[in-house]
């Protein structure tokens, strides 16, 4: 298949194909003599390989060291890949929980003071808060 119909094939823009090129984490095929490189399955595959992990949020530079790993032989590496991003994650989700407590409290004062001045929300920016450990 052409880019182009890979790049539909995967769902994805033709310019992020040729970005992943530069990146190493695709082969260009050889362009024949006046023709048109044509990318195979194993493109498409390698493809939809990076979006799932893109998706799980791996950075490209982890993809491309999860790529490498991919021959089955090196689980413990892959996971320990895996564990980091799950640690992220989980620090991610904590830090998110205590943003949505702060935010919670907020918004729960500009709802109780009502012949305030000031919104306490925007003051609070402006002064600074404590933050709530979750």
């Amino acid at each position: 298949m052409t880019i182009g119909s890979l790049a539909k094939a995967a769902e994805i823009n033709v310019e992020t194909i040729r970005y992943y090129q530069r990146l190493g984490l695709m082969t260009e095929p050889e362009k024949p003599l006046g023709g048109i490189r044509r990318y195979d399955e194993d493109a498409l595959a390698r493809l939809r390989f990076i979006r799932r992990a893109r998706w799980l949020g791996f950075s490209l530079e982890e993809i491309g060291e999860l790529l490498k790993l991919e021959d089955g032989t090196h689980c413990d590496e892959a996971k320990a890949l895996g564990e980091r991003k799950l640690g992220n994650v989980r620090d991610k989700i904590r830090s998110l929980q205590q943003i949505e407590g702060v935010l919670d409290q907020l918004v729960e004062e500009c709802c109780t003071q009502k012949d305030s001045v000031t919104c306490p929300l925007i003051a609070s920016l402006h002064e600074g808060f404590e933050t709530v450990a979750q």
